[in-house]
């Protein structure tokens, strides 16, 4: 047992051992002593070089008692801890001649006086015990004080119920190392149950040739379970793997002080049934980027098959900001969260009709090696933005831990409660989940996104405390909104040039028709020098380049190869089909003055959208809704109309504003009325006498 103890008292006068030799001290000071010396008649010592010699010693001085080790009696039982205090009295008084408790000036007693040796008292001690009922001999206290002087209270209490043992028990060490081998092998192999490694462990004393027997069973079982304990030997092969080729020495920590100064990206199959944009019932991979400082989750995208061109993408959407959608309640505006908006504004006009996600322009991002991030496109992408690429190194997931942690929290706070939702694994997939009422991508995404607003940014989070309170979380905007005061705010790292030279590429031809991608056709008029062309890119047989966002149908961009090598956009032909982004006139509708986003407002968007997903996509009804319109669902429904009438606002290389949209009387008398019954019509049957019906 370890011993704490104070420094020795050096005073003048004193005599001490020093290098063999026994010196008197002439002076101490705060840093030194001085002493004699036989050579030069004085010499200064620091005291701290003092202290720590071999064979430093004070002598003529009375033994110093060692520091208490209070915490170390907790661990002992009441009952031992009022039986070491009694013996403490009897001790003391063995020691000094008086009881702890007496008063200054008390006489010692008769036995315990000056001129009484420590054995008188401890005679005297043993008869006086004898006499009051507790049997002792001598030789017990004198042991008892040699404690006592040596280790304080705990000296004097019973150890037996805390008495360390030994860790393995009486298991002997051969035993110990051959099952720690076991362990060992089977970090990167399939996951056995505790039965083969105590087989293997058998067969590795055999081949070492040891002479070692194996206990019983049951010792070898819980021999198993304190070495494989927190290593998950038998549970999950990517945990044991993980936790295996771990760091040992403690986990740094990187300091980050502003937004993007460090971002992390990853993608993993999000475990829920989509249906795909040919019909198909599948999964799809989750690509998401999270920023250090705040925990927002800048980007998050979704993809049958993640590629190098969705992580360019992911950049791109990172940068730019989220607008509102339709559909998306009031709360969820930038100009009702706690963000910065009005002062953003000012430096940003991206900003005004933005939901309530920061836009963070990264300086380094990290990532591991899968070939989605570390191909050219990525890092050609990260090159023309001036970003650090920092991969990680190779099976070392906890490099990048808060992507790995996010990932794990979409599944468990969004994911289980879409219908399809699969489990991360068999074991916890139901029957048939994707015969259920399934999302599409598109919609799936959208679902996403509005979730990350609505939950995500608000959600205060464990790794945002207040330095000063640790008791005190912040949200991922909180966080951002404390940051950006300190460290400012970089506006736009892309122009609409440079957005679309981000998107993914494909080579088309111009039709008379406009441009098909994927069964959707685009058009627009700027394509009439180019239909029916050549490009004039001999590597692609003469057809023109066409860049596309995946995670939004509205439009392509077509490049100008025979002109100036600008971008000329193209719109689904359909797109009036289609829900579209909000437009300035939908804007105008709902942009009257609210206060401040509330906590209730939050929670209640988060319920409803939870609600509204795990319901799944809305069927066609059989009926017509016979409910009568309220005025403000009319007036919603002419806004919706006139919204597809506009422009929408969209990411796009020269943004114009919508046009005035004149109130069409056939489009609003549309939007107003209600849908007529629907009447079957019969077969024509020319045998049937038509006079005979009724």
């Amino acid at each position: 047992m370890s011993e704490l103890k104070r420094p020795p008292a050096l005073a003048v006068g004193h005599r001490i051992q020093l290098q063999g030799q026994v010196r008197g001290v002439l002076e101490v000071t705060a840093q030194a002593a001085v002493v004699e010396d036989a050579n030069a008649g004085h010499r200064v010592v620091a005291l701290i070089d003092l202290f720590e010699a071999p064979d430093f010693e004070v002598l003529f001085q009375p033994e110093r008692m060692p520091l208490p080790q209070v915490g170390l009696l907790e661990a002992f039982p009441p009952e031992a801890v009022k039986q070491a205090l009694w013996w403490e009295g009897h001790i003391l008084e063995v020691l000094h001649g008086v009881v702890p408790a007496a008063e200054h000036g008390t006489q010692p007693r008769p036995g315990y006086g000056p001129g009484s040796s420590v054995t008188s008292r401890e005679r005297a001690k043993a008869a006086e015990l004898a006499a009051a009922g507790h049997a002792v001999a001598a030789k017990t206290i004198a042991n008892r004080r040699r404690r006592y002087q040596a280790e304080g209270l705990v000296g004097l209490a019973d150890r037996r119920p805390v008495r360390r043992r030994a860790e393995f028990g009486s298991v002997p060490e051969a035993v110990v190392e051959a099952m720690r081998k076991a362990i060992k092998e089977g970090v990167d192999t399939s996951t056995r149950n505790g039965a083969y490694l105590i087989w293997r462990t058998g067969e590795i004393l055999r081949e070492a040739g040891g002479e070692a027997e194996l206990p019983a069973r049951q010792t070898l079982y819980r021999l198993l379970a304190k070495l494989t304990k927190g290593t998950h030997a038998t549970g999950s092969a990517v945990t044991r793997r993980s936790k295996a080729h771990g760091a040992n020495a403690p986990f740094g920590e990187l300091t980050v002080s502003a937004p993007g100064e460090v971002m992390q990206i990853d993608s993993t199959p999000l475990d829920v049934m989509v249906r795909l944009d040919n019909g198909v019932i599948g999964k799809v991979e989750l690509t998401g980027m999270i920023d250090v400082a705040t925990r927002t989750l800048s980007a998050a995208v979704l993809r049958p098959t993640t590629k190098s061109v969705d992580a360019s993408v992911l950049l791109a959407r990172t940068v730019t900001p989220e607008l509102m959608r339709p559909g998306w309640v009031d709360a969820l505006k930038m100009s009702r969260s706690v963000l910065p908006h009005r002062r953003l504004l000012t430096l940003d006009e991206r900003l005004e009709h933005a939901a309530a996600k920061p836009v963070i322009v990264p300086e380094m991002i990290v990532c591991d090696h899968g070939k989605v991030f570390i191909s050219r496109n990525f890092r050609s992408s990260c090159r023309f933005l001036e970003i650090d690429f920092q991969p990680t190194h190779k099976g070392a997931p906890f490099q990048k831990g808060h992507i790995e942690k996010m990932l794990g929290s979409v599944a468990l706070m969004f994911a289980q409660f879409l219908p399809g939702y699969t489990g991360r694994n068999t074991d916890q997939r139901g029957r048939h989940p994707e015969q259920e009422n399934v999302w599409s991508l598109p919609e799936l995404q959208d679902l996403l996104d509005e979730w990350i607003i609505a939950k995500w940014q608000n959600r205060p989070h464990d790794g945002l405390r207040d330095p000063d309170h640790p008791g005190r979380l912040f949200t991922p905007n909180q966080k951002y909104a404390a940051l950006v005061e300190a460290c400012g705010y970089v506006p736009v790292a892309l122009s609409g040039q440079d957005y679309v030279e981000l998107l993914p590429s494909a080579w088309r031809a111009v039709n008379s028709y406009g441009i098909r991608i994927n069964n959707r056709t685009y058009d627009s008029p700027e394509l009439g020098p180019m239909r029916l062309k050549d490009s004039g890119v001999t590597a692609k047989r003469g057809l023109w380049e066409v860049h596309r966002d995946p995670y939004d149908v509205s439009y392509v961009w077509v490049r100008d190869h025979r002109g100036d090598g600008g971008w000329v956009k193209a719109t689904w032909k359909h797109l009036n089909r289609a829900p579209v982004p909000f437009g300035d006139l939908a804007w105008d509708h709902v942009s009257h003055q609210l206060p401040k986003a509330t906590e209730e407002e939050l929670a209640q968007a988060v319920a409803d959208l939870l609600t509204r997903a795990h319901a799944g996509p809305g069927r066609a009804a059989g009926k017509k809704d016979r409910k009568p319109k309220t005025g403000a669902a009319k007036d919603g429904r002419r806004i919706a109309a006139r919204t597809k009438a506009s422009a929408p606002t969209v990411p796009a290389p020269a943004p114009e504003p919508p046009g005035d949209v004149e109130d069409g009387p056939d489009v609003l008398d549309e939007a107003e009325g209600d849908l007529a019954e629907v009447i079957p019509l019969g077969l024509f049957n020319p045998l049937e006498d038509p006079w005979g019906r009724s």
